[in-house]
């Protein structure tokens, strides 16, 4: 596959992620929402779109043909803490708010290791 089309999925992964980290935290851990239907909904589209964002991110390293440096093991933590935000979300009213805030600045976090790769 092209390096582009790489490219296109890290980043449609990436805004989906972002969106739907966003939604849950924003939903808060709610005990009135025991059966909440978007929970379900939020997950699914939450793992497909960290998916996306590791696909798309290995098939462009693949690409450009780089190693496993530093910057990417940066990258993939972040990604992880990324993933598992929906876990906390539905426990904690207190760490959702905060995460609300820190979700898109590990985002930007990311992307600044990928442009600078310092290490």
């Amino acid at each position: 596959m092209p390096y582009l089309l790489y490219k296109v999925l890290h980043y449609l992964g990436l805004f989906v992620l972002v969106t739907t980290s966003a939604t849950a935290l924003a939903r808060g851990a709610r005990p009135d929402l025991v059966d909440d239907p978007w929970r379900k909904r939020l997950g699914m589209i939450h793992g497909i779109s960290a998916f996306l964002v590791l696909l798309g991110g290995f098939g462009m390293l693949a690409r450009i043909g780089g190693g496993m440096e530093g910057w990417v093991w940066a990258k993939v933590l972040i990604w992880v803490v990324l993933g598992g935000v929906l876990a906390v979300a539905r426990r904690s009213p207190i760490w959702s708010s905060r995460l609300l805030w820190i979700v898109p600045l590990l985002a930007t976090l990311a992307g600044v290791l990928a442009y600078t790769k310092p290490f």
